[in-house]
């Protein structure tokens, strides 16, 4: 989730380096497309939507057993003074708040692996003008789906060579960062960096 929301502190140190390249370098008229980041793991993304739902189901059948299961004790542990003895698991409140976590659990997992496979890029497209770019993720179970757009719309947030593991690409009009993973296939790299690969002001 850190990677989608991004790291500012690079994305700020590179902008200047950006605006260098910008100034001296001109984009060349592009007479075919290509095909400029390339990185597909279908496979690790199918085991990505299992796992999201098994762990979806497991604490799913986690929160409904715990809600029939657990049973108020209060009348079987009373003491004579009339106080409950130890901690009282059956409790509304403590019955509730167990049910309602593990849901949450379960939620979170889910929406955090269906997130990270719509934004994780498998491939990134220039087609012939260099004026329009088409942008394939990953998807569900890795079912890829792909869009196209203006270049202008893509402000790459740091430089390739400046991040650990992910190049954070914000889309006009989208939430959060897409992500392409270094250990992709950069075809063209100083293309890359002139197009795909360059800070602009959304």
């Amino acid at each position: 989730m850190l990677r989608l929301l991004g790291n500012l502190r690079t994305c700020y140190r590179w902008r200047p380096k950006a605006a260098l390249l910008a100034r001296h370098y001109k984009i060349e008229p592009v007479g075919r497309d290509v095909v400029l980041f390339e990185h597909r793991r279908p496979r690790f993304f199918r085991l990505l939507g299992l796992f999201c739902v098994a762990q979806t189901g497991f604490w799913a059948y986690l929160a409904h057993f715990g809600f029939t299961t657990l049973r108020d004790i209060r009348q079987r542990n009373q003491g004579q003074d009339g106080e409950v003895k130890g901690r009282n698991m059956g409790s509304p409140l403590w019955r509730t708040a167990f049910t309602l976590g593990c849901l949450s659990v379960g939620t979170l997992v889910m929406a955090a692996g269906l997130l990270f496979s719509r934004r994780s890029v498998s491939s990134v497209i220039l087609h012939a003008g260099g004026e329009k770019v088409t942008i394939a993720t990953a998807g569900v179970f890795g079912i890829s789906s792909s869009f196209s757009l203006p270049l202008r719309h893509i402000s790459c947030m740091a430089h390739r060579s400046e991040v650990p593991a992910m190049i954070p690409l914000k889309i006009k009009g989208r939430p959060l960062y897409y992500l392409l993973d270094k250990q992709g296939r950069v075809s063209n790299a100083k293309l890359f960096d002139l197009t795909v690969g360059a800070y602009r002001k959304l």
